[in-house]
């Protein structure tokens, strides 16, 4: 007799916690185009070792196929297909550009894959779009502008964090602001993922100054309301986000997810001791990593503690850790009198929700929501519900800008 059944494809993910919250990332995209569920679950498929070799092999191979795909269907006329194939391959790439080493030239590589696609997928839609750059420092500071009409409106600047990118961010939130009659400025600072697409760059913890260089440009360039103006930080931009708050009055409303008042206690949180107060012989620079078994550090934290040290351009782990004592602002809450909104998933550990708490005590007009397991939304930014985190941040603005 022959078989019947519903399908070959399996909902499994992986036991590695950080690959699966990266699963869980890309699955989450879906909601505003950037992945499919079953592109997804195949790829997942194909990663039996669970190693960041094989993960970036299969999304790069996956982004280059839907990249190829998008340019016949832009031959062929078809914009609308091609513009949805084209987030798809830029999402792909960027999920790729994640795993492979920052140190790789494939890493901007992908980096710089995934920005041509999406630029080209901008460019079928509906939308005003512009890439721009802003002059910093000695660095090139990238930015888009996208508008439904390029009309004076309501605009929202989201910042996202270590591993986001312009591209995600507006996946994210991005298009659902422009859903909701929102201009959206994409941006990325000094460190951030898309600015080392095109220089040699590392975190500054004053990231207000930036932001002053960026409103100094948009403001005067594009058709934005003053007046309804929003800054929303994602991750690390909670704290980069929450710096600029304190410091650029032209910022009318805030959203932090999550608001990160101490960045040093913020990632400690994450490993369980603090690398700044060791000694000689158990600090370790990169050069050292190789010398350490799997059995004693695991190989995905090998490749995380190469990555903060690089970022943050520090010789050792001590003094990567030593240095993001400088990202704190918890001294300076008490100066924010704009309309705020925190947000934390209820998943994210004990260090983020004490952030959390310490920030709405602090600054006199703040909102907050905690999102939950019954909402799937109590992961890092809400990544398994989209849809429902953007409707808490956009409702909310949305009353603030009308009262």
């Amino acid at each position: 007799m022959s078989e019947t059944k519903r399908s070959n494809t399996r909902v499994a993910g992986f036991k590695d916690a950080e690959m699966d919250f990266q699963l869980l990332r890309q699955l989450g995209s879906t909601y505003s185009g950037g992945s499919s569920i079953g592109e997804t679950l195949n790829i997942a498929s194909s990663i039996k070792n669970e190693t960041s070799t094989q993960w970036v092999d299969a999304f790069s191979k996956k982004a280059l196929s839907l990249k190829e795909d998008a340019q016949k269907r832009a031959l062929n006329s078809h914009k609308l297909s091609a513009h949805e194939q084209y987030l798809k391959a830029s999402n792909s790439y960027r999920a790729a550009e994640y795993y492979e080493k920052i140190d790789n030239p494939k890493h901007k590589e992908f980096g710089l894959n995934s920005r041509e696609c999406f630029i080209k997928a901008m460019k079928l839609s509906s939308y005003t779009f512009e890439e721009s750059f802003i002059d910093y420092k000695n660095l090139k500071l990238p930015y888009y502008f996208i508008s439904t009409d390029n009309k004076k409106r309501k605009t929202i600047i989201i910042i996202n964090g270590f591993d986001g990118t312009l591209e995600e961010s507006y996946l994210q939130s991005g298009k659902s602001a422009l859903e909701r009659g929102y201009n959206v400025v994409l941006f990325a600072g000094p460190g951030q993922m898309d600015t080392l697409r095109f220089n040699t760059t590392h975190f500054e913890y004053d990231y207000e100054n930036p932001i002053k260089a960026l409103l100094d440009r948009v403001l005067i360039k594009h058709n934005i309301d003053e007046e309804q103006l929003a800054l929303y930080g994602i991750s690390f931009g909670g704290y980069f986000a929450l710096r600029t708050v304190c410091f650029e009055p032209r910022i009318k409303a805030f959203i932090a997810n999550s608001p990160i008042i101490n960045l040093h206690d913020y990632m400690v949180g994450f490993i369980g001791y603090d690398p700044a107060k060791v000694d000689d012989s158990q600090d370790f620079r990169i050069e050292d990593l190789p010398n350490f078994s799997d059995e004693e550090f695991p190989s995905s934290y090998k490749e995380s503690a190469e990555a903060l040290m690089i970022r943050f351009n520090k010789n050792s782990f001590r003094e990567t850790f030593k240095y993001m004592n400088k990202f704190q602002i918890e001294n300076n809450l008490s100066d924010i009198s704009i309309p705020t909104l925190a947000l934390v998933g209820s998943g994210e550990g004990e260090e983020p929700k004490r952030q959390f708490n310490i920030f709405c005590d602090s600054v006199k007009n703040c909102d907050s929501y905690i999102f939950s397991e019954y909402e799937g939304a109590d992961s890092h930014c809400q990544l398994g519900n989209l849809n429902f985190s953007n409707c808490v941040i956009y409702d909310w603005l949305d009353e603030k800008f009308t009262q």
